[in-house]
């Protein structure tokens, strides 16, 4: 049996990250584009209206398929105005005309699309009571002065310095409500939002501190699973860190049924919501891997709400601070809300990797395609903190979220700065900002002095790498 659990853990891209130079006529104005997508029974459609002619109009979110590594768009949406297009240009799909600019109105017909994409949200999450819930991102599109512009565009559009996100979708049902922050609604209009917008009948199930949509065929046990651990994990999140400043978080669970030889968890997270996806005989009977793997994500992705939403960080070389504070946070509010849970495999394979990874510096590890390492060390860093600072980590982090909640900004000043004061030994921020800045070839050495002078408890290994106790 074949066991998958995958997730999309996506990297905050802060305001203040320096913009590159863009292909898009900078004076545009905001929502030179309007979409409506509607769902009439079985059809669905979105009519775009732009403000301005354009020869071309860019997709931003143009990932391809986990499996086959294709476009999904081209073969799922079909341009029903004449002379309009659709096609793959290098990393992005393009709509664009066949001669001059793209008319004023375009119908696309399309069929929602549920595929897996590499490092992007799912188009569409299918429910098997024949609710669908759709990814606004996915509806974008950008002026360019080409098509042939599209092609030398990377794939990670976020550094780029387009003017402002000038899209309004709105979405609607001809026969019925949207769920949209939690509520129905007639129609629900985003302007630059990227979010899942729910069409069809499925009724969340709500608590004082979050919200969940369950397709009725998951398998009972985990449909009990997921009702009972969910609010329980945001419950104990509100009790430790007070409030986050986010709406209501809501959770989207689906099924894609018992395929054979498959386990199958996938899972996203976007502001307010988490989606996953389960899928494989090997999740229709109870599993403690299946179950502990889906609390892990949610709590992971609920402590966001808090560090990551809340507070944030100021680079994306800070990464570290908000992605493994949310893998350590997980990590207690399982061990808080479960007493059969065991945290070490898991913070031992945060060792594991952060000393493998740490060779190289933790702030270039975007550069380098190697973001686990934001998630490691950044863990292994706030055991440090922990230890150090003989309080929970669900604690320090407090208050280190409440010192700044008013910019909503925790850099690595603070957190350093906060492991000083807390440890008063400045020799434990002084080796952690090396390996931020420059690695170290015998990095398992170095978090094996760490651990030690913090007081975090451990063996060496045989190859040398710290086993927690």
């Amino acid at each position: 049996m074949r066991l998958v659990l995958a997730a999309l853990l996506a990297l905050t891209v802060p305001a203040a990250a320096a913009a590159q130079p863009s292909p898009v006529d900078q004076t545009r104005v905001e929502r030179t584009v309007a979409a409506e997508v509607v769902r009439d029974g079985d059809s669905w459609t979105v009519d775009y209206r732009f403000a301005e002619p354009s020869p071309a109009w860019l997709f931003p979110h143009g990932s391809v398929t986990v499996e086959g590594n294709r476009p999904w768009r081209p073969g799922s949406w079909m341009v029903e105005t004449p002379g309009v297009r659709i096609e793959r240009r290098g990393r992005h799909d393009v709509l664009f005309a066949e001669r001059g600019s793209v008319p004023e109105h375009v119908r696309i017909r399309f069929t929602p699309f549920s595929g897996d994409l590499v490092a992007e949200y799912d188009p569409a999450l299918i429910f098997t009571d024949g609710s669908v819930a759709l990814w606004s991102g996915h509806f974008h599109l950008l002026p360019v002065a080409s098509a042939a512009a599209v092609a030398a565009l990377p794939l990670d559009l976020t550094g780029i310095d387009f003017p402002g996100n000038g899209v309004e979708v709105k979405f609607r049902d001809a026969h019925g409500q949207v769920l949209h922050i939690g509520h129905r609604f007639d129609s629900a209009t985003l302007i630059g939002g990227k979010v899942y917008v729910l069409f069809g009948p499925l009724q969340p199930i709500a608590s004082a501190e979050v919200s969940a949509v369950i397709d009725p065929q998951l398998p009972e046990w985990l449909k009990r699973e997921l009702s009972a651990s969910t609010p329980s994990i945001f419950a104990a999140f509100a009790r430790a860190l007070g409030p986050h400043n986010s709406p209501m978080p809501m959770l989207l669970a689906s099924w894609q049924g018992p395929r054979a030889g498959l386990t199958s968890m996938g899972g996203s997270t976007l502001p307010g919501q988490i989606g996953m996806t389960f899928e494989g005989i090997g999740v229709v009977e109870e599993s403690r891997d299946v179950r502990d793997s889906a609390r892990w994500f949610i709590a992971h992705e609920g402590a966001h709400f808090w560090l990551g939403n809340t507070v944030h960080y100021e680079w994306t070389r800070e990464a570290w601070i908000t992605e493994g504070g949310a893998d350590l946070l997980a990590v207690r509010i399982l061990s808080a809300i479960d007493p059969t849970y065991d945290p070490r495999p898991r913070l031992q394979e945060e060792v594991n990797d952060c000393a493998s990874l740490a060779a190289q510096p933790i702030e270039e590890a975007e550069e380098r395609n190697e973001t686990r390492a934001f998630y490691a060390c950044g863990a292994v860093f706030g055991l440090v903190a922990e230890a150090a600072a003989r309080r929970p980590f669900l604690a320090w982090i407090r208050d280190l979220i409440d010192a700044n909640r008013s910019d909503q900004v925790l850099n690595r000043a603070d957190w350093l700065g906060a492991l000083d004061r807390d440890s008063r030994d400045p020799t434990l921020s002084r080796d952690i900002a090396v390996l931020l800045e420059h690695g170290g070839p015998d990095a398992k050495t170095m978090i094996a002095s760490l651990f030690t002078r913090a007081g975090v408890r451990f063996t060496p290994g045989p190859d040398g790498v710290p086993r927690l106790q």
